[in-house]
């Protein structure tokens, strides 16, 4: 599936554009200069027709940093998808580092690199929060890993210990984001289709890049959530499943061509895990039986508030 052709154009086109700029960016972060935070969103928005990326927005992004922005993981593309709408950082598995050409252009998004394995939470949390510290936004993958795109995994809470962090006595916002593949060329992607662009499992990457290219046009819908802080929560758990469940409420309406049900703040439904405030009915982001849909019901976002990126 695919034109090879147009695989071929659009590949040389994006190194043709990003391979300059790579020492450009390499000097704005060794001089510390405010280019290191601008430059990504610019060569990431312009990387988005490139590859064939149409954006459709909704919500609105909390554009007062520090913000921690967590959403959910269906590929490498979710860097560039996030990368063209928010100025900041992504936290990432320290094997991406070492990644042929990827781990370059993690390294000169001054991605913070966390190891999986091991005693290192306590140093990780530290790093992370060095960053908030310091005014810088950043992006967590809270699932841990990527999958199919037709689900989201349960968020892991203890990634979410740097909502523990506090600026200027108040606690970091913390704003949910959803991340769906929704049409190519203009129509409704299935769930047979949607994998195409996930990458996860023992996927090639450079296989999987080649085929995306050569795909279209994809339109990308990506929803922002109302920010939250950890002091809305009795813990970091409850936290992380309301975070999750609005998330997956927002993945499950995008992938359905539904409108997202309207869900109060979190606890308006009282005390417990995080998930009260989610409307009667529904449960792991379906109204219960009646499998794979979203009811009509009043929009989060009005008509009209879905912006366009080309």
């Amino acid at each position: 599936m695919g034109n090879s052709l147009l695989s071929f154009a659009r590949l040389l086109v994006y190194l043709a554009f990003t391979l300059p700029l790579m020492p450009v960016q390499a000097l704005a972060v060794a001089l510390r200069l405010d280019l290191a935070r601008t430059l990504p969103v610019f060569y990431h928005r312009k990387c988005l027709p490139i590859m064939g990326f149409r954006l459709e927005v909704l919500g609105e992004r909390l554009e007062r940093a520090p913000v921690l922005y967590v959403c959910n993981h269906a590929s490498y593309l979710d860097i560039t998808v996030l990368g063209s709408l928010i100025p900041g950082s992504f936290v990432a598995k320290s094997e991406v580092k070492t990644w042929p050409f990827f781990g370059w252009l993690a390294q000169l998004q001054r991605t913070v690199f966390v190891v999986r394995r091991g005693n290192h939470a306590g140093r990780q949390r530290d790093n992370i929060a060095s960053r908030l510290n310091k005014g810088g936004n950043l992006i967590l993958f809270p699932e841990g890993t990527s999958n199919d795109g037709n689900r989201v995994l349960p968020f892991k809470s203890a990634l979410f210990a740097a909502a523990e962090t506090r600026i200027d006595g108040e606690r970091v916002q913390v704003q949910p984001v959803s991340i769906s593949y929704t049409r190519l060329n203009g129509i409704p992607i299935g769930r047979s289709l949607r994998p195409f662009f996930a990458w996860y499992g023992d996927m090639a990457l450079a296989g999987h890049l080649w085929r995306v290219l050569g795909l279209g046009v994809v339109t990308v819908t990506v929803r922002f959530h109302p920010p939250v802080t950890l002091d809305d929560f009795p813990d970091r758990k409850a936290m992380a499943a309301y975070c999750g469940q609005q998330v997956l409420l927002g993945v499950t309406a995008a992938n359905a061509g539904r409108e997202m049900p309207v869900v109060p703040g979190p606890g308006a439904g009282g005390p417990g895990t995080g998930l009260e405030s989610v409307p009667a009915g529904v449960r792991g982001g379906v109204p219960e039986g009646i499998p794979g849909a979203l009811p009509s019901v009043v929009p989060g976002v009005a008509p009209g508030a879905v912006g366009a990126v080309a």
